[in-house]
């Protein structure tokens, strides 16, 4: 047993810099969601608007961010534009950007989808007492559309954490830029160590995303019921 594969984990403080490896995806992840949110909300909101240049152009960043893979993205502001502008960026940096930029985009979906299916009767009764654009918003749509698009706003924060799995390819010390050292530093004493060090990335991915996925599933299905009932 003195080498069995799942000793690895033990060895040296490979455990730790794992944590540690999980900790640096977290906050990537925590902040590009805080930023992208707020970020995806107003943009949102001005989607809805009746200006047809401004919608065309958010639709266009919609589809920019949407169409273009995440790992092209990545390259894109961390090897081209930062050489191109003159900028140097950390890679934490430049991942944290990204993915706010993505979930902003996708984000404006979901608010938007949100608040045209707030039922018109609600518009035209916030409008007859005399509430101005931003009141409206504010107090009657708004507050009905979160209910409508959190079950989506929790399904992106599951994709998010999980497209953080990429970042090891700016040379970000992520979960899996850790495993993989880990993995090559001790390949010749624990030649099975890959499983465990995998498997233990894959009970924190799953740790993480399982039960925000189970959350959202039964926040669809009580909207669901209330919607029926």
């Amino acid at each position: 047993m003195a080498h069995s594969g799942i000793n690895v984990l033990f060895e040296g403080r490979n455990l730790i810099r794992l944590f540690g490896g999980l900790w640096t995806t977290i906050e990537i992840a925590a902040v590009a969601l805080i930023l992208g949110l707020i970020l995806g909300v107003i943009l949102g909101v001005l989607r809805t608007f009746q200006n047809r240049l401004l919608r065309v152009i958010l639709r266009l960043y919609l589809e920019f961010f949407r169409i273009i893979p995440t790992v092209v993205l990545l390259f894109l502001f961390y090897y081209i534009l930062p050489k191109q502008m003159g900028l140097n960026l950390l890679a934490n940096e430049v991942a944290t950007l990204v993915f706010a930029l993505w979930t902003a985009a996708e984000m404006s979906d979901i608010v938007r989808g949100a608040l045209i299916s707030v039922p018109q009767h609600q518009r035209e009764s916030g409008m007859a007492i005399g509430l101005s654009r931003w009141q409206l918003y504010r107090y009657v749509l708004i507050p009905q559309a979160v209910s409508l698009e959190l079950p989506a706003t929790i399904n992106l924060v599951t994709r998010v954490i999980k497209t953080t799995s990429l970042l090891m390819l700016i040379s970000v010390m992520d979960v899996i830029n850790v495993g993989q050292q880990v993995v090559e530093a001790n390949n010749q004493k624990y030649p099975t160590g890959v499983f465990w060090v995998y498997g233990i990335i894959f009970v924190m991915y799953f740790a993480i995303d399982y039960p925000l996925s189970w959350w959202a599933k039964r926040m669809d299905k009580k909207r669901l019921e209330r919607a029926n009932g």
